[in-house]
């Protein structure tokens, strides 16, 4: 079924083409009668799977024309500043054939402009929950005339701590009103926000996933933690790679490991909370654009960043929670391409990975890099028959030298 019989407003679709797409994902196909039809929506939808337009078309659609009313009729929050300027991009390119006006409101960059935009009144506002709530401590935005609230990434607004704010900024809003909700999972936190914020939602699953995509080959590399360190740039030097997302769990983590990629003469881009707007924009920019071949970053970069064409993935750090080990390593094998995960394990680690052989009910294929001089550690004898340090599923066998298809002449994007 094409755009155009969804019910969207003409002037909508054209937007759609103009973005050169033609057929609905089966979230957006789902979805968007129901916007349409007023109904609350719940989705439980991974990232690339068309969630935005999912609810920025109808919205667009029921909204019409520009309203010369000062509050907005339409609040989406995003809880990073990078998929709140994504989102407000998106609206914007979708809703070109009206007169409909989107502002976004984040913080790390001045209050001036966005100031500006809301005293002018604007229909559709974007924003991180923080900045929102100077705006309104300030005056500058009321929320009484919204009629569509989406909360996007709400279990990543919940892991950064974001929920009571979020709770301040949905009771501000009107009572009678549209609202969606988006989120990979949905724990109890969010099951609470859902009955306190929602009237009688319809829940839409797509491609919910406890794997990874079939696209994606990943292995395990243990190592003592000394050596740690020393694996990532020997890793880096043996394999045949276009870009490379290197995940760490802090921010000076982060800040420490693209220092020493730098020393080691790697075009290096950081990505973290701490940097500022203009540098996370300028990491993310030279990043697609090549400029640069790697991108070291906490789990902001791991959900909803339209990134594409990441050849690998490398979790410098375990995640500890398994699902962010999915929303980690399906930053490549997108769009059906194929893709490497790499994953440097030490002693302290062995519980976490164990968590995510469990939720993914696989084991991951433990590996040695050919020619690296390692420093013994037991976790090259942890699966060995006799050895059974607990709980995931897979055959037992030991830890086996890898010198297979990724390795050989780096081959780097310049």
């Amino acid at each position: 079924m094409p755009f155009s019989q969804l019910g969207l407003a003409p002037e909508v679709v054209e937007g759609v083409k103009a973005k050169g797409y033609t057929d609905p994902t089966p979230i957006q196909l789902r979805a968007i009668p129901l916007v349409l039809a007023g109904r609350d929506v719940i989705g439980s939808a991974q990232t690339g799977t068309g969630k935005t337009a999912a609810f920025a078309l109808p919205i667009l659609s029921k909204l019409g024309r520009h309203s010369p009313g000062k509050s907005p009729r339409a609040l989406i929050l995003e809880p990073t500043r990078e998929l709140a300027a994504q989102v407000e991009t998106a609206f914007r390119t979708y809703a070109r054939f009206t007169d409909l006006h989107v502002t976004v409101v984040f913080g790390g960059v001045g209050y001036g402009r966005q100031t500006d935009s809301l005293r002018e009144g604007t229909d559709i506002v974007v924003a991180t929950p923080g900045r929102l709530l100077d705006h309104l401590e300030h005056g500058t935005v009321k929320l009484d005339k919204v009629e569509f609230l989406v909360l996007d990434e709400a279990d990543r607004m919940l892991d950064m701590g974001f929920l009571p704010d979020v709770r301040n900024i949905v009771d501000r809003c009107q009572r009678q009103r549209h609202t969606s909700l988006f989120s990979a999972t949905i724990p109890p936190q969010i099951e609470t926000l859902i009955k306190w914020a929602m009237r009688n939602p319809e829940t839409i699953e797509i491609g919910a996933r406890r794997s990874p995509a079939e696209t994606v080959k990943h292995v395990i590399y243990p190592v003592a933690d000394s050596q740690k360190t020393d694996l990532l740039l020997k890793l880096l030097d043996s394999v045949h790679y276009d870009s490379v997302i290197i995940f760490c769990r802090t921010k000076h983590g982060a800040d420490r490991i693209a220092h020493t990629l730098k020393r080691a003469n790697h075009a290096v881009a950081v990505l973290h909370s701490n940097r500022t707007q203009r540098e996370r924009e300028q990491a993310l920019r030279g990043f697609r654009d090549g400029r640069f071949e790697v991108l070291v970053a906490t789990d902001i970069a791991a959900r909803g960043l339209d990134i594409a064409d990441v050849s690998h993935v490398i979790n410098y750090d375990v995640p500890q929670h398994p699902e962010d080990y999915i929303h980690r390593i399906g930053r490549t094998g997108r769009a059906e391409a194929s893709g490497d995960a790499f994953t440097i394990m030490t002693a302290e680690d062995a519980s976490h990975v164990f968590s995510i052989e469990r939720f993914i009910s696989k084991k991951i294929e433990r590996v040695k890099l050919e020619g690296f001089d390692y420093t013994y550690t037991a976790l090259f004898e942890e699966n060995k028959p006799g050895n059974k340090p607990g709980g995931f599923p897979g055959k037992a066998r030991g830890v086996r030298v890898h010198g297979g298809y990724h390795f050989g002449p780096a081959r780097r994007r310049r």
